[in-house]
């Protein structure tokens, strides 16, 4: 017998509109933040990023193949790890379905990642994604937009993430054991580990000059999680116990 809460559909209908309206306040919240992205400030971007892609060498500025708008989802994938990171892999097992609908609304989707190419392309076909994944080992891109840090910051503490310094879960030490289960599932070690770290970033481009308009880090990619907006509204919720989650090949056939 369940030890949840029970009651009648009157009860459960009445306990239903009232969290309507909680819904709705947080819906008009999140239309006002939305609001509040598009008012910042844009930043004009000087510096050369080259980056290897399937069509080969392409600046910041050809990403947006035509369009006027460019998301960048920071993937981890470190360039000596065995795979991708297997949260970075759950958002991205998401992006095949809609990058066709932002690319006919003038937004362009990449993901970027230090791993070299080669890998980037052979971890692509094990995953069945088709969305445009590239390669920034051969320039600063990750360290200038705050996803990855040098051995040398990460011995002195000099890590600033989510705009803050420390504070995060995957700065401790020891590490969390959900973060040093991560690390093992890409062939890698904490402390390698932990100096690439996941983000989004949005760039504008006009009149042939590019802008950096955005960027949010760790809970702030809660909204591109689309797993988890569904277990949301599941009965049980996430229901998380630790690290529950696999790439999606790797989960036991049920």
């Amino acid at each position: 017998m369940t030890t949840h809460r029970t009651g009648t559909r009157d009860e459960w209908l009445a306990a239903r509109i009232e969290l309507l309206q909680a819904e709705k306040e947080l819906t008009r919240r999140g239309d006002e933040l939305a609001r509040q992205r598009k008012d910042l400030p844009w930043v004009r971007i000087d510096k050369d990023y080259v980056f290897d892609t399937d069509q080969g060498k392409q600046p910041l500025r050809d990403l947006f193949g035509g369009r006027s708008q460019l998301l960048v989802y920071h993937f981890m994938f470190g360039p000596d790890w065995s795979a991708g990171c297997p949260s970075c892999s759950m958002i991205a097992d998401g992006f095949n379905g809609f990058t066709v609908h932002l690319a006919n609304h003038d937004v362009m989707l990449w993901a970027v990642s230090r791993a070299p190419l080669e890998k980037l392309q052979a971890y692509k076909r094990r995953m069945g994604w088709t969305f445009p994944w590239a390669s920034s080992l051969a320039n600063d891109f990750n360290h200038d937009f705050n996803v990855y840090f040098t051995e040398e910051q990460q011995s002195q503490g000099g890590i600033e993430y989510n705009y803050r310094r420390g504070g995060h879960g995957m700065d401790m030490r020891p590490a969390p054991e959900p973060v040093a289960q991560l690390a093992a599932t890409c062939g890698t070690d904490v402390p390698d580990y932990t100096r690439d770290r996941p983000g989004l970033s949005a760039f504008a481009r006009e009149d042939g000059t590019v802008y950096h308009t955005y960027s949010a880090y760790a809970r702030g990619l809660d909204g591109l999680w689309g797993a988890y907006a569904w277990l949301d509204r599941a009965p049980k919720g996430r229901n998380e116990a630790g690290v529950w989650w696999r790439r999606w090949d790797e989960y036991a056939q049920r």
